[in-house]
């Protein structure tokens, strides 16, 4: 039990965002340049796309005071973020990427310190999203901290280095993803803000899904994320160029601060150091917990995710629930009554927006290009059509096609259709023979057969490639690989098809999924090496409740059958009590005072049991630790934990 049965539940479960691989970024296949096919498919683009967009360009240059270079490093000297990483970005596209992407890419890479307006700055390029400073009559207000303790301590310093060094008056989360409160303790400690008493500002339900966010399908949603976010890619032109909302993950220390003011109603007004912040909540538009703000003095607005300078994701492919886009236009359409004449508007991600009219424009053609993909979603999902065929139907009008700052980068037109077929009416398409179909690799296996044999199938998939037809290749090539997962020819001929797809993809998350697909196709699946402590300072903040969920869905039913075990589990320092029952091959917790017949009563501190969460305790700590207590039968206790699977989240995802 060194490594818990139940971490793997949680030590990602805080953000899937934050898987910490220990792989060094594999290089890629050499041979892998892009075709002739690909080459005329991004010809097309550029010839067909206006993609010179003078505005964006002078608007994500604009107010530039300072630039960093060099290397952010953690305690153990290890390269958090790396200001250099992206400096081959520049002049015209290299053939392997999407021109449209590649102007992205390079607008998201002007990092450095930036003024928005009077008293209002941004650090932008320190991590995948921005950190926004507001001058306040004391001292900073600190709007969003970025994702680690490492790249908010350097935004901090660099800006203090520039701007002066003025104290932190107050803190405000925009929304409850981790790429926005990680970086808390770089920034200040909770000591420090009780002491001084400054505010941290949060949406209602921040602290619940900021701590809980992920953590039943942690492990799911972080192997998955490796391939969203392109952690294990090179960063050149045939591997990781950006991500659509930024450049990259800073895979850094993880931590939290609790609010002191949580923004309730729909609409609330602030003080926050002399200056008064008017706060709308948009609940379950980009997060189920966000809001945006207004200052009336400065004339600003800050829209957190709900708007932006991509289409963002109703879906995200590294898994989560699908979000609402009817309520996210709604929010939208209200932003523009109460914010409409602002004169600056800056987001939590991407480059500000200047100008009244300009900004009301944006914000309208953004607000209709959601109400568009939903809109038409629905009216072929009414005419009979499934998802895959709406996706195919629906494309974006010339009007909203030409505004840049609504197309896929991150997400795209064609999986956020999925998401609002799915929102409605979930996975089935109504035709009775995906009521239940064969799993992968069985059908996989007749698939080969039906074609003639593996050498036949590799045959038609090879014609498929070198036509340039890679959607229809990789469709019959996943059969080719599932069936015969050893075959060299069908893993090469597969790895191809996704290099050229990755390369036409004008969203980096798209990218980065075929280009990650390639790698592991060509040199395998990468090795667990989990910093499990990176993660203590966050989850002291997620309730029990949530970790014993995490270890219900961690039970393997097949030991469990015919077991009938039940615990007591006994909090030293906290006074929880919890009792729990494996019964009918189901995990039930309850709070409540110990039983006497429980087979066993677990007592231990709650940083011992954070430890166990987070794999850094094991069975010899469970029996001998000063911080832990058994009475009662310690084979029963044994017998079950023994009953919790670990995974690993190391799971083949191209491969079988």
């Amino acid at each position: 039990m060194k490594s818990s049965p139940i971490m793997a539940a949680l030590v990602l479960g805080t953000s899937a965002l934050l898987t910490a691989c220990s792989d060094a970024p594999a290089p890629l296949d050499p041979s892998s340049a892009a075709s002739e096919f690909t080459q005329a498919f991004h010809a097309d683009v550029a010839a067909n796309t206006d993609l010179v967009d003078t505005a964006n360009n002078a608007d994500a240059r604009r107010g530039l005071i300072a630039q960093p270079t060099g290397k952010v490093m953690n305690a153990e000297g290890d390269v958090i973020w790396d200001y250099d990483e992206f400096n081959f970005i520049e002049g015209k596209a290299p053939s392997t990427v999407n021109p449209s992407l590649w102007r992205q890419a390079s607008l998201n890479n002007q990092i450095g310190l930036y003024k928005v307006a009077d008293r209002i700055y941004q650090l932008r390029g320190f991590d995948l999203s921005n950190m926004t400073l507001i001058d306040g009559e004391t001292g900073w207000i600190v709007v969003d901290v970025l994702t680690s303790e490492e790249t908010a301590r350097a935004a901090m310093a660099f800006a203090r280095k520039h701007l002066g060094d003025k104290p932190v008056t107050a803190i405000v989360f925009t929304h409850s993803h981790v790429d926005h409160f990680g970086g808390a303790l770089g920034v200040m400690n909770a000591e420090e803000v009780a002491a001084k008493n400054v505010p941290v500002v949060a949406p209602i339900g921040f602290m619940e899904e900021a701590t809980s966010e992920n953590v039943l399908v942690g492990m799911a949603m972080a192997r998955r994320s490796i391939y969203m976010y392109g952690k294990r890619l090179p960063s050149n032109p045939e591997g990781l160029i950006d991500n659509g909302l930024g450049k990259a993950v800073a895979y850094g220390k993880v931590g939290i601060l609790p609010p002191t003011l949580v923004v309730k109603e729909s609409k609330e007004t602030h003080m926050l150091d002399g200056l008064e912040f008017m706060f709308h909540n948009v609940p379950g538009s980009e997060a189920p917990s966000e809001f945006v703000f207004y200052l009336p003095e400065l004339k600003a607005f800050c829209s957190a995710e709900l708007f932006g300078h991509t289409l963002h994701n109703l879906y995200t492919p590294r898994g989560a629930k699908v979000r609402d886009a009817l309520k996210w236009a709604s929010y939208m359409d209200e932003a523009i009554a109460y914010a409409g004449d602002a004169e600056v508007m800056f987001h939590q991600h991407n480059w500000p927006v200047w100008g009244s009219e300009n900004i009301r424009s944006f914000m309208e053609k953004q607000r209709d290009v959601y109400r568009f993909i939903h809109d038409q979603t629905v009216r072929h999902m009414n005419a009979g059509f499934t998802s895959s065929e709406i996706a195919e139907k629906v494309v974006m009008p010339p009007a909203l096609n030409t505004f840049l700052s609504g197309r896929g980068y991150y997400g795209t037109v064609s999986h956020n259709v999925k998401a609002v077929y799915q929102f409605y009416m979930g996975w089935f398409d109504a035709n009775p023979a995906n009521l239940n179909p064969l799993p992968p690799v069985e059908a996989a296996k007749k698939y080969v057969e039906v074609a003639g044999g593996i050498d036949a199938l590799l045959n038609k998939a090879e014609e498929a490639v070198n036509k340039g037809e890679y959607r229809w290749a990789a469709e019959l090539l996943k059969h080719a690989v599932y069936a015969d997962p050893d075959n060299t020819r069908a893993k090469n001929l597969l790895a191809q098809s996704f290099d050229q797809m990755g390369y036409m993809a004008e969203s980096a998350p798209w990218r980065n999924f075929y280009l990650t697909g390639a790698l592991e196709l060509r040199e395998g699946g990468y090795t667990e090496g989990f910093k499990r402590s990176m993660f203590l300072d966050m989850l002291k903040h997620t309730p029990t409740e949530r970790f014993l969920e995490a270890m219900a869905a961690a039970l393997n039913s097949d030991k469990a059958e015919g077991e009938d075990i039940q615990i007591n589990l006994v909090f030293s320092d906290t006074q929880e009590n919890y009792v729990l029952r494996i019964n009918n091959s189901v995990l039930h917790h309850r709070a409540g005072k110990p039983e006497e017949s429980s087979a066993a009563t677990l007592t231990l501190s709650k940083p011992f049991f954070l430890n166990m969460m987070a794999g850094e305790a094991g069975a010899a700590d469970l029996l001998f630790s000063d911080q832990t207590k058994i009475d009662g039968s310690t084979i029963k206790l044994g017998q079950f934990f023994g009953m919790l699977e670990k995974a690993t989240g190391n799971f083949n995802i191209v491969t079988p």
